[in-house]
């Protein structure tokens, strides 16, 4: 089977930079994968982003060796698996608020005896190889979203779940739940102990702890913090930055 590149990035002790696509193209996904970085993320839940196209997006990343993944929409194993079967690398599932959630989620993405995955891997055993079926369980990497206040309450025993592989901070729904503007980067306010504490809990239990952002300047923060995958940014922001900045010095000219 085709090796996981985030895992071997985090066995040898380097963070992971992570793409965002949300808009629903092939294209665009493609482009964004041309740029560098080591997986892309098709965003199925805070986007126009339907399955079929998550499809061809996937297809689009894996021109490049970015680690093709998804954020499904919520915690559904039929969603999840036929993602899998779509040939994502590595699954981000929102909105997992305890033990109980994260072991469903798990469940969703191994083939038994580890989990409960239906046998039909269509795209990712062409992508992965044809022996994708021995090593996925090995290979697919799974992140728990942590945004809840009963998630923090569980965090610990979220993150100690068997087969999860991370735990992935979902910072405007973390602030709103806690009574605070749902922004993405916590420079600063009582988030940032709430986001060093779900650090802190992913890698006491051994495993890897990811995060939203919204800059180039907080990615390097939480890197520094010991974040070992950060999203900066999406292609939506990225698209609307550069366009506003394009008309912003033409009318200053």
């Amino acid at each position: 089977m085709r090796p996981n590149r985030l895992r071997e990035l985090w066995k040898s002790g380097k963070p992971a930079l992570n793409g965002w696509c949300q808009l629903p193209d092939s294209i665009s996904a493609e482009v964004m994968a041309h740029q560098g970085w080591d997986c892309v993320t098709v965003d199925l839940q805070h986007s126009a982003v339907t399955e079929v196209e998550a499809v061809t997006m996937l297809q689009a990343i894996s021109t490049t060796d970015a680690v093709p993944m998804v954020r499904t929409p919520w915690n559904e194993p039929g969603v999840i698996m036929r993602l899998l079967d779509a040939g994502a690398y590595g699954i981000i599932c929102p909105m997992v608020n305890n033990r109980a959630d994260a072991e469903a989620f798990v469940a969703a993405c191994r083939y038994p005896p580890d989990g409960i995955r239906s046998n039909g891997p269509y795209r990712a055993l062409m992508y992965g190889g044809a022996d994708y079926q021995a090593h996925a369980n090995t290979e697919i990497v799974t992140f728990a979203m942590i945004e809840t206040q009963e998630a923090m309450a569980n965090v610990d025993e979220i993150a100690v779940t068997p087969g999860l592989d991370g735990l992935y901070i979902g910072p405007s729904d973390l602030a709103m739940a806690h009574g605070e503007p749902p922004v993405l980067d916590h420079f600063d306010g009582p988030i940032v102990p709430l986001i060093a504490r779900i650090r802190e809990a992913a890698h006491a239990a051994g495993k890897v702890a990811g995060l939203h952002g919204a800059s180039a300047e907080y990615a390097i923060r939480m890197i520094s913090e010991g974040f070992n995958l950060v999203t900066p940014t999406s292609d939506i922001r990225l698209v609307a930055a550069g366009a506003a900045q394009m008309v912003a010095d033409i009318k200053a000219g």
